[in-house]
């Protein structure tokens, strides 16, 4: 059975379970323990224009999607014999009053939380092309990695801060001196990164080779993407309301692509053609924060994801889009007159309105 096959019978699958969820236009996102929410109504979709590209891998099997971090739970504690003791106040502390050690202890705390707890878009795993049809190739693991097949065999152990060159022969992997199936899995050690030439990238990576090329895809969750994609299509430095209507663009570009992928290798690539997606090299706590703080909200119409094009200028967008998509100059601009993320993708997403996947945790 294919990843094609795999993937779509798991849809199908879910969808039976859940037959409320269906979609006009864009059709569904596929997500399990999620719905979508309409928060808001209604642009005109534009097709998915993308390179045609059919690799041809053994059967596969690859591995789920990275879990959420388990909830955390109260450590047991011994039982003692009750002792007198101040009855503690029940009164919230006021963060106004803080010491400067106090409100910096305060905020660490608040960050690692966020970042550890995930957001909805956790739940949604990405496959990202990084490298399409090279002759060759260098990873590496941080914390050293494991490589699979498409069963979850292992076949290799690589070790930490250690180069690998990629090479392939005819459809035969290599992987320093080994020699692999067509498609591997590159798991990384618990906290690890992997790197490929010398670019940073969380998640893991699956290797394939066709006709002596090869690709790697990074498989990542949505979440993680987006940290990176944001920061590294426009300024960190950007007023926060043009920041949130990025991010919200960028998920709902991503979500079609994710419903509707290029092939069944990978979703979508990672340079300018789709929209830039750089790793790790390129995240910044501002364009994190707009990204966490619009969890799960896309551009909708009447139910459906609008691929939201966007460009640098209104000049570009005319010229590449015949003026249907958003300015990220001109979203600026609107924000800096006090237009909220809303008001700017309404703006240049006419007809549209926002929903977002939540939860169900029924």
């Amino acid at each position: 059975m294919t990843l094609k096959n795999i993937v779509k019978k798991d849809i199908v699958k879910w969808l039976q379970q859940r037959p409320w969820l269906l979609l006009p236009v864009l059709g569904l996102i596929p997500l399990t323990g999620a719905y979508v929410n309409h928060r808001y109504p209604e642009a005109t979709p534009t097709p998915v224009l993308a390179p045609t590209f059919s690799p041809s891998p053994a059967a596969v099997s690859l591995p789920s999607p990275l879990p959420l971090p388990p909830t955390p739970q109260a450590a047991p504690q011994a039982k003692t014999s009750p002792q007198p003791s101040k009855k503690a106040s029940s009164t919230p502390v006021d963060p106004s009053k803080y010491t400067k050690e106090q409100a910096a202890i305060n905020a660490r705390s608040k960050a690692a939380y966020a970042a550890s707890s995930g957001t909805i878009d956790s739940l949604i795993q990405m496959q990202v092309a990084i490298a399409m049809g090279v002759p060759s190739a260098a990873i590496a693991a941080s914390n050293g990695a494991t490589i699979t097949d498409s069963q979850g065999k292992k076949l290799q152990q690589l070790a930490a801060n250690t180069a690998y060159p990629v090479g392939a022969n005819g459809d035969t992997l290599t992987v320093g001196s080994a020699q692999l199936p067509s498609i591997v899995v590159i798991e990384p050690a618990s906290g690890g990164i992997l790197y490929l030439g010398d670019k940073p990238y969380r998640g893991r990576f699956v290797l394939a080779v066709q006709s002596s090329r090869v690709w790697v895809v990074n498989y990542i969750d949505l979440r993680r993407y987006l940290h990176s994609v944001v920061a590294s299509e426009v300024s960190p430095s950007w007023n926060a309301q043009a920041l949130k209507a990025q991010a919200v663009a960028a998920r709902s570009y991503a979500l079609t692509y994710y419903f509707k992928p290029v092939n069944s290798l990978y979703q979508m690539g990672s340079d300018e053609y789709y929209q830039v997606y750089s790793g790790t090299e390129r995240e910044d706590d501002r364009t994190s924060r707009a990204v966490d703080e619009t969890a799960g909200e896309f551009v909708s119409y009447k139910g459906g994801i609008v691929e939201s094009l966007y460009a640098a200028s209104d000049s570009i967008v005319v010229e590449a889009f015949k003026g249907k998509g958003m300015s990220q100059l001109g979203a600026l601009n609107l924000a800096e007159q006090g237009y909220s993320y809303l008001q700017i993708l309404a703006t240049y997403y006419p007809k549209t309105g926002v929903a977002k996947i939540e939860q169900d945790y029924e």
